[in-house]
């Protein structure tokens, strides 16, 4: 008993001698519920937004972004509809993107630009998404959960059409519309890819620059989808009209004899898928069809080195073609045909009938 007496005294002596800081309570407050503060730091919370809002900025200013980004979400979550609640979630973005945390920074700064689009700094907070959109193209990976790093170029993708969507006139929005198009490159979907760049090219026809990079990519992109299917000869086509507007639409661009190059070599491609396909045809003795593929070949490029062939293959079919095939039997002459008689008669001769079940079969009798 007296041990006992003992050990509690000595850990009365040693709390009172010794005070350390409690844990930090649960603070109540209308409106906003419970949040968790330490022991005298509840200082940072003011009642009125403009209050709040010069603490958050003073603590971003000092770079104090996790008593930054409390004190700008309270001016956002307790005064919505206030003059400051703009100034508030845009400074939740700041912090967070200064904290490394991209992904949320730019979805904070898109809630800004949808609900008040008429912000003073709009176009600082659409250039601040932009760059934060060319980080995760240029290899960053998102984070799952904020924990688990994964690549995602849809995401990436997402951001740049948002960019777009929010801000289609903006200054950095042209640039975007182009960089979701080179997404799609990545990703080799060429077709959507293409999309991108003539929605680019449409969209701000009237920047001359603009317009002439979206154009010669969509021929490119074609290109490198004719390049992935030998036989599909619709691909190619597309790429070697695309290439021919971009050189008639921009003739002083210095790309302009690369495109005239890539459609040279994309003719010559084009003759030898037809070349191929007409060989195929003449495997199977299907000359007709042949004979159009080898003309294909004459028609899509004369120079190529399959256009000599496909005259020399063109006239051997030709004489095949021409030649009258022996039929197995020679018709009868009118002359030699029989004669109608009347032991011939016109009605087809009677079959036997079969023996019923009722008569009796005769069998033959045995000498």
């Amino acid at each position: 008993m007296k041990r006992q007496l003992v050990r509690v005294v000595l850990v009365a002596i040693f709390v009172l001698a010794f005070p350390f800081r409690s844990p930090a309570p649960l603070v109540y407050r209308p409106g906003e519920g419970w949040t968790y503060e330490p022991v005298g730091e509840g200082k940072w919370t003011r009642t009125r937004a403009k209050d709040q809002l010069d603490v958050a900025q003073a603590a971003f200013d000092k770079k104090d972004y996790s008593l930054a980004l409390k004190a700008a979400r309270r001016v956002v979550r307790v005064w919505p509809l206030s003059d400051y609640a703009p100034q508030g979630q845009y400074l939740v973005g700041r912090c967070l993107e200064a904290q490394g945390k991209d992904e949320k920074a730019f979805a904070e700064y898109q809630k800004v630009l949808e609900k008040h689009p008429k912000l003073s700094n709009y176009h600082e907070i659409v250039q601040r998404q932009y760059d934060i959109a060319n980080k995760y193209y240029a290899g960053k990976w998102f984070r799952l959960w904020g924990y688990v790093p994964y690549p995602s170029r849809d995401r990436t993708a997402d951001m740049y059409a948002k960019i777009v969507k929010t801000g289609p006139y903006s200054d950095v929005a042209p640039q975007a519309q182009l960089k979701i198009g080179a997404v799609r490159e990545k990703q080799r979907n060429y077709p959507s890819a293409v999309k991108a760049y003539e929605a680019a090219a449409d969209r701000y026809h009237d920047r001359p620059q603009i317009a002439s990079d979206a154009t010669y990519n969509a021929g490119l992109a074609w290109n490198k989808q004719a390049q992935t299917a030998e036989y599909d000869q619709t691909t190619a086509g597309q790429a070697i009209a695309t290439f021919t507007d971009f050189t008639a639409l921009y003739p002083t661009d210095t790309r302009v004899p690369d495109a005239q190059k890539r459609i040279g070599s994309l003719k010559t491609e084009q003759a030898h898928g037809n070349f191929q396909i007409a060989k195929f045809y003449e495997k199977y003795h299907k000359w007709k069809g042949a004979m159009v593929y080898y003309n294909e070949v004459l028609v899509q490029d004369p120079n190529s080195p399959y256009a000599a062939e496909a005259q020399k293959r063109i006239a051997v079919l030709k004489e095949r073609t021409q030649q009258t095939p022996k039929t197995a039997e020679q018709p009868k002459k009118a002359d030699e045909q029989p004669k109608k008689t009347d032991e011939q008669p016109n009605k087809p001769a009677e079959k036997p009938k079969k023996p019923s079940k009722e008569e009796p079969i005769k069998w033959p009798e045995v000498n």
